[in-house]
């Protein structure tokens, strides 16, 4: 039974490279002692908790120093190899000093890709967390190319929020929240409450990056406005904060809140998150367009497409873009490309994106 002093019943908890690691790129075991006992205590109070963790490259690099012309992949590769031995070793650790089991997930881009593999990884996790093992997650980043790699983890939290219908994501790195204006001139202040449609981006974010991680703050505001958007409550604020996860999951405003829209079905879900995924392009018309953005339930039909991009096959996500060329959402494809081409602008035809399997920005 979950505690009333909590808010959520299940927290998706994203810690950033620059909070676990000291300057050196050894990991700081006194702030994940901390962010290790507010989740400990949560879990105890019947909050499921899942942790999306950096750290393991970082990890890595504090213990092996390469040669500066090793390839960057290659590299990547040998210095997560051998953190995230230790980052999971102090996890375990630190866990079973509250009496609690840690469970190792890593993933790569591609493992989202595929519905059923998808499902299966949430199967496995909602597993872990009905015998209330903690999944500690990651990139595979030892297996993982390029094409394969998150942006970042703010990504991959996303995504692991989504799949498993968490209630909020709290994302933690080493600045305070969203600011104004450059966080470095004096008179910034910080976002309480985001709004995305009264805010640039551009124009207040800073595109300063970690020193071991890959994102920055736009990269997380862009993470944050999408899982707001499908219905999960996001924050982002500073790992340092005394006792940050528990104030938050209490109610208190610390860092900078991402209001979550109505929730949208699990499905859904997985469709927003998959751009990265895409395959082919679709173009509509301007009827069309007003149509797919009015309130009501409406599928995207052939009649209303102008023209078609790129291969794609039936189930694969594809890019929808309005008569002004401006990305408007995503689809899963009732069918093919080939059948599509066959069936642009025509009446009576099956839909090529069901409005259930279909999300716009």
């Amino acid at each position: 039974m979950i505690s009333d002093s909590y808010l959520f019943r299940r927290i998706a908890i994203k810690v950033g490279s620059n909070v676990l690691t000291k300057n050196d790129g050894l990991p700081n075991l006194d702030i994940m002692l901390s962010l290790v006992k507010q989740m400990a205590n949560l879990n105890q109070e019947g909050v499921e908790v899942i942790l999306i963790s950096s750290g393991a490259v970082a990890a890595g690099r504090g213990l092996l120093s390469l040669p500066a012309k090793t390839d960057p992949v290659a590299g990547r590769q040998v210095l997560s190899s051998i953190g995230q031995v230790q980052l999971m070793q102090h996890y375990t650790e630190l866990f079973k000093s509250f009496n609690l089991l840690c469970a190792q997930v890593l993933v790569t881009r591609q493992d989202f890709k595929d519905r059923q593999h998808y499902l299966n990884m949430r199967s496995c996790i909602n597993t872990l967390l009905q015998y209330g093992i903690i999944p500690v997650v990651n990139e595979n980043d030892v297996v993982s190319v390029t094409e394969l790699m998150f942006t970042d983890n703010d990504e991959l939290a996303g995504l692991v929020a989504a799949m498993v219908n968490a209630d909020a994501l709290i994302i933690l790195s080493n600045i305070d929240g969203v600011y104004d204006g450059d966080p470095a001139m004096p008179g910034s202040k910080i976002i309480s409450v985001y709004d995305p449609e009264a805010i640039d981006l551009d124009h207040i974010a800073s595109t300063k990056k970690s020193g071991f991680g890959r994102g920055g703050i736009i990269t997380k505001c862009r993470n944050a406005i999408k899982s707001a958007g499908l219905g999960t409550e996001v924050f982002i604020a500073n790992g340092y904060t005394e006792s940050v996860i528990s104030r938050i999951a209490a109610g208190e405003n610390l860092g900078t809140r991402f209001k979550a829209k109505k929730s949208a079905n699990n499905i859904k879900k997985w469709i927003g998150h998959s751009a990265g995924f895409a395959t082919g392009k679709v173009y509509i018309n301007q009827g069309a367009a007003q149509i797919l953005k009015s309130q009501k339930a409406a599928s995207l039909l052939p009649v209303g497409i102008t023209h078609i991009e790129g291969f794609f096959q039936k189930n694969d996500i594809i890019r929808i873009f309005d008569h002004q060329n401006k990305e408007i959402g995503l689809g899963r494809a009732q069918y093919g490309d080939k059948k599509a081409q066959e069936v642009v602008g025509l009446k009576n035809e099956k839909p090529l994106v069901h409005y259930d399997h279909l999300y716009l920005y």
